[in-house]
């Protein structure tokens, strides 16, 4: 696999990229074109990627723990079975993205554009969801335990036991 661990990577273009598997620890990919690249089973862990564009990318059970993300662009993403432990998504835009069974613990979404996700099966225990947007975002059978949901915009979303909450639609 590609071991590019500590790298200073920040600008670079891995748009379509076949990463999978590529250890990417620590490396800073702040603002880096990775549309539709290839990141499944890839090690985040700790990396800079704020202001990245990782729309389209497959990130499946990437490990993505205390990874900056914050205002990275992951629109579409597939997340499935990510590990994004205390991942700094603030300001995030994940619309559309795929999150299904990803472990969100103590990850930092405040403010994350959460829009038609799919967070089925998520474990967001200890989140920071303050003023997030779930529109229309499927949480059916995640973990909310201890979540900070203040502010928390819910419009057609569904929530855990399968309910439907429009509390924020306007």
């Amino acid at each position: 696999p590609i071991n590019l661990s500590g790298k200073d990577l920040r600008n670079r273009n891995f748009s379509y990229r076949n990463l999978a598997g590529a250890n990417l620890r620590n490396s800073i990919l702040i603002n880096a074109n990775l549309h539709g690249a290839q990141l499944q089973y890839a090690n985040l862990l700790e990396a800079k990627l704020s202001g990245a564009n990782l729309t389209n990318a497959d990130l499946t059970q990437a490990n993505l723990s205390y990874t900056d993300l914050n205002n990275s662009d992951l629109v579409g993403a597939k997340l499935t079975g990510a590990i994004l432990w205390y991942a700094d998504l603030r300001g995030a835009n994940l619309t559309g993205a795929d999150l299904t069974g990803a472990y969100l613990g103590g990850a930092d979404l405040f403010h994350a554009d959460l829009i038609n996700v799919n967070l089925s099966k998520a474990d967001l225990s200890g989140a920071d969801l303050k003023y997030a947007t779930l529109s229309e975002a499927n949480l059916t059978g995640a973990d909310l335990t201890g979540a900070n949901l203040e502010g928390t915009i819910f419009c057609n979303t569904t929530m855990p036991d399968g309910t439907i909450n429009n509390s924020g639609c306007e």
